[in-house]
């Protein structure tokens, strides 16, 4: 358990729910992390007028994930994350930190390009690693949030603790993150209890959800009857894996329930549309490798490393995702996925 350093507060709601956009950080992993300067101008542009409260910018592994290991960018990303502060006029600007790719140097960098808020991301049992992240951030007075990668690997209320540490240690609003997509609703719905019952009169809880197993917009719904009140979303599914809760369908649904979002649905339909559509080069969907991914439990970011190991070895993406699976690899070991690869050719070689 981590020393209590500071009394953070919860941030005050203008609505029902705070929707954060994650279509130029999450979606940076189905876009190789391509994005263009222009295509970010564009998308925080229309998503601000859309009434999004909190849109995420950065490499998919976050700040610092520019490497041979997770995949070069395009255009740096303190460029893009300048950019974006330029274009939202009532959005905050969030970036991803994964202690080990980003450091406290490149979140004084973020700070210094315009970003309002940090995401501290880590493994759903390490959450020990992320004091000094949030002492740094708070220091810089950015809003903060944590991120509990991989929540289907820990029970319900170990979890709960863990989000505690983060608490403890400056985090504003810890998340129940589904990184693989993985949680039925049943098993999402026992980890929002868990968290909102242990921090939720200090902090807000936060929702992160893929869509492998189709279950990401049904999540959102309980998360918010559980108390969960930041949920996090992608114009046109734009993410890892089978991509995030669609921001469009999360608006359109919330509406629907009469819960305030603050947020224009016909205005986020249009930018879904309009201006993120016709950039896609590769629309997430629900396929063999994605849904694997899901029922294997399988860090949705893997999804385009085994692709691209699957034709390199000629050995099946799904066969890779599944032994990935089954080594329990977790965010950051991107880097494995050609071992299995190599694993998996070798054995194919022998059998026949």
């Amino acid at each position: 358990m981590s020393e209590r350093i500071i009394s953070t507060g919860r941030p005050e709601l203008r609505h029902d729910v705070r929707i954060t956009d994650t279509t130029l950080r999450d979606g940076s992993h189905a876009m190789a992390h391509q994005f263009t300067e222009q295509q970010v101008r564009d998308t925080v542009r229309a998503l601000d007028q859309a009434g999004v409260e909190v849109i995420e910018v950065t490499h998919g592994d976050g700040l610092g994930g520019s490497s041979f290991n997770y995949g070069f960018s395009h255009t740096d990303e303190m460029t893009l994350i300048a950019a974006a502060r330029e274009e939202a006029r009532q959005a905050k600007i969030a970036v991803l930190l994964v202690p080990g790719i980003g450091t406290v140097e490149d979140l004084k960098r973020a700070r210094d390009a315009g970003a309002d808020m940090v995401r501290v991301a880590t493994h759903c049992t390490e959450a020990d690693v992320s004091p000094q992240h949030f002492a740094a951030a708070r220091e810089l007075g950015m809003e903060t949030v944590g991120f509990l990668m991989m929540a289907h690997r820990t029970p319900p209320e170990n979890l709960a603790k863990q989000a505690r540490i983060m608490v403890d240690a400056g985090c504003q609003a810890p998340y129940v993150t589904d990184s693989a997509g993985a949680l039925l609703m049943h098993e999402a719905k026992a980890r929002f209890e868990a968290l909102v019952a242990e921090v939720g009169d200090e902090a807000w809880v936060g929702y992160h959800g893929h869509q492998n197993m189709s279950m990401g917009v049904a999540n959102s719904v309980l998360a918010y009857e559980a108390g969960v009140r930041y949920i996090d979303g992608s114009l046109c599914a734009l993410g890892a894996g089978s991509g995030n809760s669609p921001t469009e369908v999360l608006a359109a649904v919330f509406d629907r329930l009469n819960i305030d979002t603050g947020l224009d649905v016909l205005g986020l339909l249009t930018a879904a549309e309009e201006v993120v559509r016709p950039y896609l080069h590769r629309w997430p969907k629900m396929d063999r490798n994605a849904i694997v991914q899901g029922w294997a439990g399988v860090y949705s970011s893997f999804l385009l490393h085994a692709e691209r190991a699957a034709e390199r070895y000629k050995v099946p993406a799904h066969e890779i995702l599944a032994r990935c699976g089954e080594l329990g690899l977790v965010g950051g070991q991107e880097d494995m996925i050609i071992d299995v690869a190599i694993q998996l050719a070798a054995e194919r070689e022998q059998g026949s």
